[in-house]
């Protein structure tokens, strides 16, 4: 499995195996189970999805911290990974823990498509 390393390379991933709509599904599956009021529409251009989400990420942070540690769990975003992480500008870390939801979120759609 191919891990992109940055946002551009997973969705050009995504889009070359027709993943992207099932990202988008399996977002909105996770979000619910987390309880976050966000829904996207399979249609939402990535870059708008990335942004909404990163602002998500950050007012989780900034105002409710336990439902963010909560969409972790839920999304099942590697501990190792957001301790890796330099968390003194609140805005590089929620991009940041965007793009691990967002490849984890990867992750688990590319095993469902295979397995």
């Amino acid at each position: 499995m191919y891990l992109p390393n940055n946002f551009e390379l997973l969705i050009t991933e995504a889009n070359r195996l027709s993943l992207y709509d099932k990202m988008v599904q399996q977002l909105n599956k996770d979000l619910l189970l987390a309880n976050i009021d966000l829904e996207f529409d399979e249609l939402t251009l990535p870059t708008s999805l990335k942004l909404i989400l990163q602002d998500t990420v950050y007012h989780l942070i900034q105002e409710k911290f336990s439902e963010y540690l909560n969409l972790l769990y839920i999304v099942d975003v590697s501990e190792k990974d957001i301790k890796a992480i330099d968390g003194n500008d609140t805005r590089r870390l929620s991009e940041d823990v965007t793009f691990l939801i967002l490849k984890r979120i990867w992750q688990k759609v590319w095993y469902k498509s295979k397995y």
